[in-house]
């Protein structure tokens, strides 16, 4: 009864023990050993028959018996020191766990100051960039109205400068003065209805009116319309005219040029009268070149006092094409 109670127990224990190949194969070579005890096929009888092969060797059996007790007894010293080991570790491991939730604990509230003093760092951030907008908007504000007053101190005392060079007839500094008033007035268009900036244009348009009619008036006195007397050269102060003339209204230029071009011609309709011979068509040479010495002596006379860009040239032999057709057009008919 007790040997069938003892192989029952063996067996059991031997099902225990019975480990996975992966596992075994795993354990040798994490601790590689030639041990035949260490071996999962090890076989009692077999290890029996080797220590015993013969029966002489069991002469020295007891001698055997001891060092297997002795290697029993270095078995269990090494189980026990693993198993207090063990006992030393899960405690070392509670402890390192308790350890690690603390620092966890630490980790977390650092980083929930972070994120706070993050929020903080952003709404600062938000109140500085909302800050730095107000102020840009304040600086474009006050960038544009020193910038206005600026332009309307030209404004005003380049429409004094204006009204004072007309009327001493200083058409040369008028010509640039003019143009940079009415460049400075554009700015000011969206501010016409404020009173005063109403006035400075009105004033400019006035002054602009007032040196239209002077200009005509001067070059009327120096290319009267009546007689065909011409004075002796350019004048500068006509020819400054013409640059104001430039940037008045167009028709005051085109005024100045049909005067001055009748003026010019008005000696050719004397000269070539349907009632003089040198009307006739067998003398049309004599024509071309009385206009051929005017032209000539329109540049040396006048060549500087007009603008290149009127073509004045140009002007004056086309209307002595148009005045010659005229004439021999009356001529025919009579």
């Amino acid at each position: 009864m007790m040997e069938e109670e003892e192989l029952e127990f063996v067996e059991e224990l031997e099902a225990v023990l019975q480990l996975t190949p992966d596992v075994q194969l795993a354990i040798e070579q994490v601790f590689p050993s030639q041990d035949p005890l260490d071996r999962a096929d090890f076989n009692a009888v077999e290890y029996i028959n080797a220590l015993f092969p013969t029966e002489q060797s069991l002469a020295n059996i007891d001698e055997v018996v001891n060092k297997i007790r002795l290697k029993i007894r270095r078995l269990d010293d090494n189980i026990r020191t693993v198993v207090r080991g063990q006992t030393n570790v899960g405690q070392d491991g509670r402890q390192a766990l308790e350890e690690a939730q603390k620092a966890i604990q630490q980790l977390f509230g650092k980083i929930k100051d972070i994120k706070d003093k993050a929020e903080k760092s952003e709404q600062m951030v938000k109140e500085i960039t909302r800050d730095i907008k107000q102020l840009d908007h304040a600086k474009r504000h006050l960038t544009t109205s020193i910038t206005t007053l600026n332009h309307l101190h030209m404004l005003a005392g380049g429409v004094d400068s204006l009204e004072a060079m007309t009327r001493r007839r200083q058409y040369g500094e008028v010509a640039n003065l003019l143009q940079g008033v009415m460049n400075v007035l554009e700015h000011f268009h969206k501010y016409m209805g404020i009173p005063q900036i109403r006035q400075l244009s009105e004033r400019v348009k006035a002054a602009q009116t007032e040196l239209g009619q002077q200009i005509l008036a001067d070059f009327e006195e120096a290319f009267p319309s009546q007689g065909t007397k011409r004075p002796g050269g350019p004048s500068n102060v006509l020819r400054d005219a013409c640059l104001v003339a430039n940037i008045l209204d167009p028709r005051i230029k085109q005024d100045i040029i049909k005067k001055f071009i009748k003026q010019h011609l008005s000696e050719y309709l004397v000269l070539f009268q349907e009632n003089q011979d040198v009307a006739w068509l067998d003398k049309i040479d004599r024509r071309y070149a009385w206009i051929k010495r005017q032209l000539v002596d329109y540049e040396e006379k006048y060549g500087r006092m007009f603008p290149r860009e009127w073509y004045m040239t140009e002007r004056i032999a086309v209307e002595f094409c148009h005045v010659t057709r005229t004439c021999q057009d009356y001529a025919n008919q009579s």
